[in-house]
């Protein structure tokens, strides 16, 4: 299958990136080094281009309803402007996908989905669309800029009139940044290091990433890649959709069942209810080494013993603790935080403990 690429291609390469497939796209995995593109954003600001995400629209007076009965959070609680994390689960216990619900007015809502299931998605909620609600897939036309770091307000905000410092958390307003008009700032993004997400037409889009570069030049701001994106959303122990949650792994594993309401009927919903009243057989939990070492995605976790008791499921050394951390699912038994637990590092046991979440704290 042959690669995408994001709009701002070009941009990339001109900057020196270095360029990787991920999700079906051409994407910049780093420009300098994943450890100083990491503590830029964990201490000033940077830039990621992450318009290879997906996003629909969702329009008519059946919208709140068909998004209710595909997704798992109470999305009758939004209010406009207002933005809630959720996942869509299948028919067979498993997750579809997790994303971002936005919404827009009480008949319009942005659903903002992962890239290497885009089309996976829009076949998914096509299929439950039994009241006609209209909609629009605006992926192909839209880029998506991830601003994340302490300094991302102070970087922005000579750029449009929203007032981003005062803006709350997963919330968005629709207006006018950098020249552009109808752009969404979101107060959301996937560091845990603060920040704006800026959803821009492509035909505006190289026009406002140069004017953010220039804007933060004063804050140290610098294009960031997929690898520190992914450091970072680990040390704050977020999920990434083809490691931690799949098809086959259950929300309730997957520790999910804080956005797992059961104030509506959705897909599964009885399986899920179940699950979180009698218990679950194995847990996703973080782990951090105490021996020295780096755990890798599909390492055995083991008991002292050597008898597997789980798979690492995400893994990597991390910069903030300068030691590794990783998530996998582990028996219940072994899920408590303070339990010791090995990881397989090529037919060495090596000494882990489960830790609570996040493993880099606010």
């Amino acid at each position: 299958m042959s690669l995408k690429q994001v709009p701002l291609h070009h941009v990339h390469q001109q900057s020196g990136a270095k360029i990787v497939p991920f999700a079906g796209f051409e994407m910049p995995v780093r420009y300098t080094s994943d450890l100083d593109e990491h503590n830029t954003v964990r201490n000033a600001v940077g830039i990621f281009d992450v318009s290879h995400m997906g996003e629909f629209i969702l329009k008519g007076e059946g919208a709140l309803e068909l998004i209710q009965r595909v997704s798992a959070n109470d999305a009758s609680t939004l209010y406009d402007g207002k933005v809630q994390y959720s996942y869509l689960p299948n028919d067979q216990g498993g997750i579809v996908d997790d994303l971002l619900v936005y919404r827009i007015s009480a008949v319009e809502y942005m659903l903002v989905v992962n890239a290497s299931n885009i089309e996976k998605d829009w076949n998914w909620i096509s299929r439950h669309n039994t009241g006609q609600v209209d909609m629009v897939n605006i992926s192909d036309g839209m880029c998506l800029f991830a601003v994340q770091g302490p300094l991302a307000a102070k970087a922005l905000e000579s750029l449009t009139p929203a007032k981003l410092d005062s803006m709350g958390y997963y919330t968005f307003e629709k207006t006018d940044f950098a020249g552009a008009a109808n752009v969404i700032v979101s107060a959301t993004g996937y560091t845990g290091a603060g920040g704006f997400e800026i959803y821009v037409a492509n035909e505006q889009a190289e026009g406002v990433w140069q004017a953010i570069l220039e804007a933060g030049k004063p804050y140290g701001i610098k294009p960031i890649g997929l690898g520190a994106r992914d450091t970072l959303r680990l040390e704050m122990g977020f999920n990434l959709y083809g490691n931690d949650i799949t098809d086959e792994t259950s929300p309730i594993e997957a520790g999910l069942g804080w956005v797992t309401k059961f104030t509506h009927d959705f897909i599964g919903a009885d399986r899920f209810k179940q699950q979180k009243e009698q218990g679950v057989s194995r847990k996703l939990v973080g782990f951090e080494m105490i021996d020295r070492g780096i755990p890798r995605s599909h390492y055995a976790l083991s008991d002292a013993d050597g008898n597997v008791i789980g798979e690492v499921t995400s893994g990597t050394q991390s910069p903030t603790l300068g030691k590794g951390i990783g998530l996998g699912y582990v028996s219940t038994a072994f899920s408590k935080p303070g339990t010791d637990l090995f990881v397989n590092v090529r037919d060495r046991l090596l000494k882990a403990q489960v830790v609570k979440l996040p493993f880099v704290k606010k």
